[in-house]
């Protein structure tokens, strides 16, 4: 059960994402969605991709998400020829004191952005697929454990397919989430010509929160509850990607508990100490979309993964609000349990 202390330490954390939230949106002009996934995934301990066409500001969402947080920041342009040590480091022999010394690579850094992972080849992408689970590199038999907070940002353009490599299942299966930036409106696209014709809108930008900060931020996220009914919500809809006709491969139970640590962020970002099934609703699309593979017959019939993801949403009950007032599931004594409601019952 949850304190009075947790939830004033709440409150006065959501500050602190708040602040990170107005220096991004500073930088990215007019998608104000876009940077509340993005710092979703963050506080839920997860790992975000970034995928749209070239030029509306994947790396600098990136960038800007990076230096807003004062911590340690490397970032890794995937190339053809670039190596699995590369990224995870490697053992020198050291001739003076006669043993192996580990040199760390690029992972090691609080937050890794990516740049254009589907470059690299399939060995050097699964380097990152030990860290991304683990959060720790294994190298010569010995295990390195990776800093905290840890977050590997990555981008892929989806339409310069020539010498891509593109991500595997598992690959996939460890980003929390995918988002794609689309293209400003031209207000959005004006207003930055004005602010950013002239200088770097990273020029000045000032970090707003330090590595600890965000630290204390994922443990209050950690303390959001979940009831039971919307638990069940989450694995309802996971459950319903694995038999849906259009789909060959349906979401895996990591999928699951990450859309749950997702839509525990999401309420703490609102200010809540409970996670409702609208937190759920909301993320499904970026959490499940990108690890379901349609089927020969729904690709030639142009239904995209993120199509059946909303038909989910539609077709799968949700439970109703618990009969209290209080608006916190399981806090009043002898409230019932949400119960569930047909299809379209409430609105998404």
């Amino acid at each position: 059960m949850t304190t009075y202390e947790d939830r004033a330490s709440l409150t006065d954390l959501t500050t602190t994402a708040e602040r990170v939230r107005r220096s991004v949106e500073g930088v990215i002009e007019g998608k104000p969605e876009v940077v509340r996934l993005a710092l979703t995934v963050l506080l839920a301990e997860g790992h975000l991709l970034i995928e749209d066409v070239p030029g509306v500001g994947k790396t600098m969402l990136a960038k800007t998400l990076a230096r807003s947080i004062d911590c340690s920041v490397r970032r890794i342009q995937f190339t053809p020829d670039l190596l699995p040590s590369d990224i995870t480091g490697v053992s020198i022999f050291d001739q003076q004191e006669r043993d192996f010394e580990f040199k760390p690579g690029a992972i090691f850094a609080q937050i890794v952005i990516g740049d254009e992972i589907n470059r690299a080849s399939p060995k050097t992408q699964s380097a990152l697929l030990e860290s991304m689970e683990e959060r720790q590199v294994t190298i010569d038999g010995k295990s390195y454990e990776l800093p905290d907070p840890f977050m590997v940002v990555a981008t892929q353009n989806p339409v310069e397919m020539e010498g891509t490599y593109p991500l595997p299942e598992a690959q996939r299966d460890r980003f929390m989430a995918r988002v794609s930036i689309g293209y400003p409106s031209p207000e959005a696209e004006l207003q930055m010509l004005d602010v950013h014709g002239a200088v770097s809108p990273l020029d000045d930008l000032q970090p707003v929160a330090h590595a600890h900060d965000i630290v204390k931020l994922i443990e209050a996220v950690r303390t959001v509850h979940v009831a039971e009914p919307v638990r069940r919500y989450a694995v309802d809809l996971v459950a319903a990607t694995r038999t849906h006709a259009d789909l060959r491969l349906g979401a895996s139970p990591r999928a699951t508990l990450h859309l749950l640590r997702a839509a525990k962020a999401a309420a703490a970002l609102s200010g809540r100490e409970y996670a409702l099934p609208d937190d759920v609703q909301s993320l499904a699309v970026p959490v499940l979309a990108h690890r379901l593979l349609p089927t020969a017959q729904a690709q030639l019939n142009r239904r995209t993964a993120e199509q059946v993801v909303l038909e989910i949403l539609q077709r799968t009950p949700v439970p109703a609000a618990p009969a209290s007032s209080s608006g916190y599931p399981g806090r009043q004594p002898g409230a019932s349990a949400y119960d569930r409601q047909p299809p379209g019952a409430r609105g998404l």
